[in-house]
């Protein structure tokens, strides 16, 4: 290879690695900003968790493991207006738990449960539920959404496809400028950033109101399927001879910074199937990606002001909501609803239904219920041979 190839080949890699680092925006921004914007919480702390958290994450797995907020958590936090302290005690509550799934073993024999096609079939249904609310978020302005989640969609055919995620957000952001129409968050109200502890009745009323609407999405999506996924799309990757993305590390990852850094003022963060799959299609391969973002949080949390909030304020609703429905398309496709076996698609699909007309946990239950089902009936049937 002459020095003129080895040169654009790595150029070609960085850039990959510094589209996908953002890749995930649609998922983070609107959850992020919601809690600034709506709840006036403090953006120097949300946005220190995630810097500590990405580049953890970075040094831990050396590949572009995503870090997101926790989104059934977030979204409560921001419909209901509820206060700093139960986000605080969510977090510490989720990490809690997770560290104790993890090293108490109960979290390897869960996934052990779940067969590739109860996996695919929660994926499935978290990607069609990104869509759907990329697509609410695009409604407003639906031919700038549209026009934006059809250019992302096409780079992945295209020689220069990891440009097409910065340059859509520059011309989002010069559109919004230039449009006459009021940005979609008003970020200049946040609160200054301090330690706080929260009350006795914060933890009581997170442990029911947030927790535990939380803890099924994040045990399928942000430790198993992501698991699952990783070792897809990186088979080669081992750590001391073992498995680099066991559930059990992938919980531990996740308990460890919400323990910690909840306390400081972070969101309840975890890890997602979908920002990997985004991330990926995007270009990200190693630890460079996480460290990017990374490094991008922490300069924001550590130089806070009406210029950041202004910038960020002018990225539009439907840029976003297109980036999310890409993340949502990834998340959601797999071969195996083509090539399956008959029962694998149906289990798929079972599983996603469930998922969508009744909540994650139920469709996780009827996934592993059919699965049980099967296997006992093969085992019947060799006993009849």
């Amino acid at each position: 290879m002459t020095c003129k190839s080895t040169f654009f080949s790595r150029c070609d890699q960085l850039s990959g690695e510094l589209s996908g680092a953002f890749a995930d925006l649609g998922t983070f921004l609107p959850l992020v900003l919601g809690l600034i914007a709506l709840n006036h919480f403090s953006p120097q702390g949300i946005f220190l968790g995630f810097g500590l958290f990405a580049l953890f994450t970075a040094f831990y797995y050396r590949r572009p493991i995503p870090v997101q907020p926790m989104k059934v958590i977030a979204a409560l936090v921001i419909a209901q207006g509820l206060t700093p302290g139960m986000l605080q005690a969510s977090g510490m509550m989720m990490g809690a738990i997770l560290l104790l799934l993890a090293y108490s073993g109960a979290i390897t024999w869960m996934a052990k449960q779940l067969s590739p096609a109860v996996s695919i079939g929660i994926q499935l249904a978290i990607g069609l539920q990104l869509i759907w609310m990329g697509g609410q978020m695009m409604s407003e302005t639906w031919l700038i959404g549209i026009s934006a989640f059809i250019a992302l969609f096409a780079s992945k055919f295209m020689p220069l496809r990891y440009l097409a995620m910065p340059l859509v957000l520059a011309l989002g952001i010069i559109w919004q400028m230039n449009s006459g129409i009021a940005p979609s968050f008003d970020l200049t109200g946040h609160t200054s950033w301090q330690p706080s502890w929260p009350s006795l009745d914060e933890w009581t009323s997170a442990a029911g109101l947030l927790v535990l609407p939380q803890l099924a999405l994040t045990l399928t999506n942000a430790v198993i399927a992501i698991s699952a996924m990783a070792k897809d799309k990186f088979p080669a990757d081992k750590v001391n001879g073992k498995e680099n993305f066991t559930p059990k590390r992938l919980a531990t990852s996740s308990g460890l910074a919400n323990l910690l850094l909840a306390p400081f003022g972070a969101t309840a963060m975890c890890h997602g199937a979908g920002g990997l799959a985004v991330q990926h299609h995007f270009g990200a391969r190693t630890w460079i990606a996480p460290t990017i973002f990374g490094t991008a949080c922490l300069l924001i949390a550590f130089s806070w002001g009406d210029g950041i909030a202004t910038m960020l304020s002018l990225i539009p609703l439907a840029i976003l909501g297109s980036m999310l429905a890409i993340a949502g398309t990834q998340l959601a496709w797999s071969k195996r609803l083509i090539d399956g076996k008959p029962f694998c698609i149906f289990v798929i699909l079972s599983t996603a239904a469930i998922c969508l007309v009744v909540n994650t946990a139920a469709g996780l239950a009827v996934g592993v219920i059919l699965e049980m089902g099967r296997r006992q009936w093969k085992q019947v049937s060799s006993l009849r041979h």
